[in-house]
């Protein structure tokens, strides 16, 4: 029992909150307390005693606060400025329970729970050399927000230990590197080996596919990338970014004293039955090395051809087109626009045992059972027109070549087509059609395109509503016509919204779909290709012959309520008229 406690009790007293009985009591529990706990720890047991009683611990400071004319604050409705979390370190705002709310050159402002404390707040204003505002607010609430607001890696293992206990594994060690760095270290460097792995095991938790970690200029800021949007979590310190960053180059076993030029690693690692690759990028930039680290979960590659997005008409001919005994076959999109997941699905839909597959890859993304996959490997003169000549001589049937980047790539591979192979491949180009023009582009002559192109993907990704939030929505009638999307198409439509869940982290959507546009050869469109016609003459005829865009493929997709309106608007451009 403390001076502090027994002027709150008295003051409460005073007041009418409590009567003398429940005084009386809770300084008894109190003189308990404190002969087994420190002196932090006996504020929050106080306010645990006085919660009992039905008197809330913010009820409480607010009282506080008008005695001594000061204001309270209720910390779950304020975030603190980053600046302020800056000047108020860790190790500060712990030992002294005291929350940075906002700062500026010459003063602080400071949530604390004591108003008799001075000598917190002079030591405060000394070390910090700025005049200190003092509002109040509940112990409990000070010490939550310091463990939400500052980095993990200084709170403690707990902390780690508490993700850990949340995947659901059985392992002491949750997150077990297979590959690469060594894992024995020294305890100085133990904080920032559960840094990393937490921020790996809470990237997998909340399903990103990429981890961004970019140093700017005073702030070490990481991001995860969900659904495609990019989400900044907690930061941790500047003063640990060298660190963290060699840590994660030690465990994708690239070079920790090369810091001038970019490089490629891989990490390798086990989260309960889960194995998990990591393909680590590094970038070097003003204020230090940027990394990213995409994530590849292996048991995500076992979809279906619906899971993807198709329709069950667009279905049945993407299925009719990878079944083909030769000929080439295109994906085409930016990156990140699930141009990869779509060949693997593709070739896992079409292995068979009386098959031959054979891939060439910068970098194998996906191991697949029964196919033989090749690393393009520049180093050592294996590129991907090197490895597609050796890949001829083992005479597969299908051939998977990751991009085609050049002139003599796209040769072999059409040359490949052209002698009895089946070439699956991906290309950038905006639209289906496109690819055409591209191809020659490249060097590959008009009638040698005419004659070895079968059909073009073009596709992006859009978000899809959360099935377990999702609801009746009426959308904007300005974005509906921005889409072009008919009355008699509204009538029929079934539009919906995610109002946000715990399932899909309060955005409304989880998890991403494919919207299409199939540009399939015919004779009349080889015939256009021969004769050189221009790529607006060739789209113009594709859409005569039935081809739907991506925008009415995305329009579809919202009327069946499987994706949202401003989604397709942001992923696709118009159709022209």
């Amino acid at each position: 029992m403390n001076s502090t406690d027994d002027f709150v009790l008295q003051f409460l007293v005073d007041k009418g909150v409590i009567d003398n009985s429940a005084s009386n009591d809770i300084r008894s529990k109190l003189e308990n307390f404190a002969a087994d706990g420190d002196k932090g720890d006996i504020q929050p047991k106080l306010e645990g005693l006085i919660d009992a009683l039905g008197t809330s611990p913010m009820k409480v400071s607010k009282l506080l606060a008008d005695e001594f004319g000061m204001d309270a604050v209720d910390l779950s409705e304020v975030r603190a400025s980053s600046d302020a979390l800056k000047v108020l370190s860790y190790d500060l705002a712990f030992k002294y329970r005291v929350f940075p709310l906002e700062v500026d050159e010459t003063e602080i402002q400071i949530a604390i729970s004591d108003p008799l404390d001075m000598d917190s707040i002079d030591t405060i204003s000394h070390v910090l050399k700025r005049s200190v505002i003092c509002r109040l607010a509940p112990q409990s609430a000070i010490l939550n927000s310091i463990h939400q607001y500052y980095d993990s890696a200084q709170i403690g293992a707990s902390e780690v230990d508490d993700i850990f206990s949340d995947m659901q594994v059985n392992d002491s060690d949750a997150l077990t590197l297979l590959s690469g760095g060594e894992e024995d270290s020294s305890e100085e460097e133990a904080p920032i080996i559960r840094f990393v792995h937490m921020v790996i095991s809470e990237a997998l938790k909340r399903r990103a596919s990429d981890i961004h970690m970019e140093p700017l200029e005073k702030r070490f800021r990481i991001r995860y990338r969900i659904d495609g949007v990019l989400h900044e979590v907690e930061n941790p310190p500047k003063r640990l970014q060298p660190s963290i960053v060699s840590r994660i180059k030690l465990m994708s076993d690239v070079s920790i004293a090369e810091k001038r030029v970019p490089q490629d690693g891989r990490i390798n690692i086990t989260v309960g039955s889960k194995v998990i690759d990591l393909r680590v990028s590094t970038l070097p930039t003003a204020f230090g090395e940027s990394i990213v680290m995409r994530i590849l979960d292996k048991e995500g590659l076992n979809l279906g051809l619906p899971q993807l997005g198709f329709f069950s008409d667009d279905q049945a001919t993407f299925e009719r087109i990878i079944a083909m005994p030769d000929g080439i076959f295109l994906v085409t999109g930016p990156t990140g626009s699930g141009k990869s997941t779509t060949l693997y699905s593709a070739l896992n839909y079409i292995n068979h045992p009386d098959r031959k597959i054979i891939t060439v890859e910068d970098p194998v993304e996906y191991e697949m059972v029964g196919i033989n996959q090749v690393q393009v490997r520049r180093d050592v003169g294996m590129t991907f027109s090197a490895a597609l000549r050796s890949m001829l001589r083992q005479a597969p049937n299908i051939i998977m070549v990751g991009e085609i980047r050049d002139r003599e790539t796209a040769e072999i591979a059409v040359n490949a087509s052209l002698t009895g192979h089946m070439v699956f491949s991906t290309l950038h180009t905006n639209d289906a059609p496109s690819a055409v023009s591209r191809l020659i582009d490249i060097g590959i002559k008009p009638f040698l395109v005419s004659a070895s192109l079968r059909a073009v993907l073009a596709q992006r990704l859009v978000r899809r509503i959360c099935p377990e939030c999702k609801a009746s929505h009426e959308p904007d009638e300005k974005l509906l016509k921005s889409l072009g999307i008919r009355l008699d198409q509204v009538n029929d439509a079934n539009f919906l919204q995610g109002n946000g869940c715990a399932k899909c982290n309060s955005t409304g959507f989880r998890g991403r779909v494919g919207i299409f546009e199939m540009f399939t050869m015919s004779e009349e469109l080889q015939q256009m290709v021969y004769e050189e016609a221009s790529l607006v003459s060739i789209r113009n005829k594709s859409r005569e012959m039935g081809m739907r865009t991506m925008r009415e493929d995305g329009i579809r997709k919202i009327i069946a309520g499987v994706t949202a309106c401003e989604e397709v608007l942001h992923a696709t451009v118009s159709d022209p008229l």
